[in-house]
């Protein structure tokens, strides 16, 4: 089992029960973790500044995850992001890792490539 991180890992996907699969998965290995349904709820939320990488979906109603990927970037937010979509089409992958993604995975994901990953991202922040 992984040490807590102290740092939030943010789970941006409009699906709920891929946030709450994620949410278990990733809490099971010992991580904080805090869910929201969009882009949107993100940007608004109080507790931000708590968050150490981002696991975000591409394609959400209102603000997509490539337009607050680009947002973060453009901000000059240091928070790792890890794009995990169903739509991983050449074109998608290249523009979220053009946008400043930290890596691109497709759903269905397999659990341990998705933690080595974000333990990668935590590590480079």
């Amino acid at each position: 089992m992984a040490r807590s991180e102290g740092r939030v890992i943010g789970i941006v996907d409009d699906d709920p029960s891929l946030r709450r699969s994620l949410r278990n998965l990733l809490m099971s290995v010992g991580f904080r973790v805090e869910t929201f349904p969009s882009a949107d709820a993100f940007l608004e939320s109080a507790h931000r500044a708590e968050i150490g990488c981002v696991v975000l979906d591409v394609r959400m109603p209102g603000t997509s995850g490539l337009d607050l990927l680009r947002r973060l970037v453009g901000s000059g937010s240091r928070i790792p992001v890890i794009i995990l979509t169903a739509h991983g089409d050449d074109e998608t992958r290249r523009q979220s890792l053009e946008a400043g993604a930290v890596a691109f995975l497709e759903k269905p994901f397999r659990s341990p490539v998705l933690l080595e990953v974000v333990r990668a991202a935590l590590d480079s922040a």
